[in-house]
């Protein structure tokens, strides 16, 4: 069980609340809004444990907010429609003042980033009563000469809902990882994810302003 934190499902119905009414209307959204803190919980307690202090369990709570507010709508929100919803959201500004601020362009940014991923990595390893439920993190420097490259073979958040029936919409929230990436002037090249059925998530993070990368 993951321990209940409640600001990413206080905070981004708010957030997503305009967008979700010019989706899907009013109804939809009111319904799908005022039913997604209880699954919320739900889901949190059915989850398996990856640490409190785990670097990467915001993503768990992040994406947790969108799978739940799909399941509480009952099938009225589509996943092209919740697309374009997160979309809107990610490109906000608010969104951009919260996540922004880095220009992977910088190579100080740039390195700064690769510490950054690094660090998950030694946070699982220095927790090793998480090493069968947190990411895996695996870093291959020699594949490609610009950026940074790392992928991952094991996801709590694919387990998760490929055990609960979140499956069809998970793949949806993984793509805020290209805007995401964007926030900070870079570009994400991917292959394949879990979600979709790869054998990994791969993240090939470039600066956007390098028209050929190596």
């Amino acid at each position: 069980m993951m321990k209940y934190k409640g600001t990413f499902i206080k905070l981004f119905p708010i957030m997503l609340r305009k967008y979700m009414n010019e989706q899907f209307g009013k109804d939809v959204t009111k319904k799908a809004i005022k039913g997604a803190p209880r699954i919320y919980r739900e889901m949190l307690e059915k989850c398996d444990d990856i640490g409190a202090d785990n670097p990467m369990a915001g993503n768990i709570y992040m994406c947790f907010v969108f799978l739940a507010i799909w399941k509480a709508a009952d099938g009225a929100i589509d996943a092209d429609g919740f697309r374009v919803v997160i979309r809107k959201l990610m490109k906000s500004k608010i969104v951009g003042k919260m996540k922004g601020g880095k220009d992977l362009n910088n190579p100080e940014d740039m390195e700064a980033a690769k510490r950054k991923f690094h660090a998950m990595k030694e946070w699982a390893d220095a927790h090793p009563e998480y090493n069968d439920k947190t990411w895996d993190f695996n870093f291959d420097e020699s594949k490609h000469k610009d950026g940074s490259f790392y992928y991952f073979t094991r996801c709590p958040i694919e387990t998760f809902a490929r055990k609960n029936g979140f499956l069809e919409i998970l793949p949806v929230c993984c793509e805020t990882d290209y805007l995401i990436t964007e926030l900070s002037h870079g570009r994400l090249i991917r292959e394949q994810t879990l979600a979709t059925g790869g054998k990994m998530c791969d993240y090939w993070i470039v600066p956007d302003l390098l028209k050929e990368p190596r």
